[in-house]
């Protein structure tokens, strides 16, 4: 049996209804292997948590920068996405109660674990708002999330690679980096494309994808792990 108080006093909120806690830690395969489980999964909650979590989020960013509308939807953007979101869950020890299927409970380090920590964490904000109404769940948010954002600000983590790549090459080496298709192939219905990004007439690293746009962003990736600007 899982102990809730437990994590109760870790995420510091008291339920009324300790079952709203539990159906938000519910992942829907959980269900397809124990049908009679008297608790829904966590799907709603977690519809439900992510309007309240854009709206705490969006309106302290209002309230505490008075930077311009693009600004602050990076900076929310740099809060509110699957990793920074699966961290925090992660911290807070939500993965030690997920109730998943045992083919998805041996997945643990894998990109699907931390989507489903992250939409776990909002239900989880869903459930408090149910509970205990928005201004819990602002608190819970502030305490927990919004703490990461001077981090997030600090290192440009708010920006896309092109974005931070060209931000910071601009600062240490005052270039602009260019992109360049080095090569594509495929069907017209399924291309792929290799793109290199350029300091002047330097190769820094390549990246491929099924756009140009996604090949880009990983040459921009490449760029960034290899400079060490990651």
């Amino acid at each position: 049996m899982k102990d809730f108080s437990k994590l109760e006093k870790k995420i510091d909120v008291s339920f009324k209804n300790q079952n709203l806690l539990k159906q938000a830690l519910v992942h829907r395969s959980y269900l397809n292997e124990n049908p009679d489980f008297p608790l829904p999964h966590n799907e709603r909650l977690e519809f439900l948590g992510d309007a309240v979590l854009e709206l705490a989020v969006t309106e302290f960013l209002y309230n505490n920068y008075p930077n311009p509308e693009g600004d602050l939807t990076n900076f929310r953007a740099g809060l509110v996405n699957t990793k920074m979101l699966a961290k925090v869950a992660l911290r807070l020890g939500l993965n030690d109660y997920l109730y998943l299927s045992r083919g998805e409970a041996k997945d643990i380090d894998t990109k699907a674990r931390q989507t489903i920590l992250a939409n776990t964490f909002e239900a989880v904000i869903g459930a408090i708002y149910l509970d205990h109404g928005f201004s819990k769940c602002e608190k819970f948010i502030k305490e927990e999330l919004i703490v990461e954002l001077p981090d997030i600000l600090k290192g440009h983590l708010y920006l896309d690679a092109k974005s931070k790549l060209q931000e910071i090459a601009q600062d240490k080496v005052r270039v602009t980096p260019v992109y360049k298709v080095l090569e594509e192939w495929g069907p017209d219905h399924n291309r792929s494309f290799k793109i290199g990004v350029f300091f002047h007439k330097e190769l820094i690293a390549e990246g491929t994808g099924s756009s140009k746009q996604e090949a880009q962003m990983a040459a921009a990736e490449n760029a960034l792990q290899k400079k060490d600007w990651d």
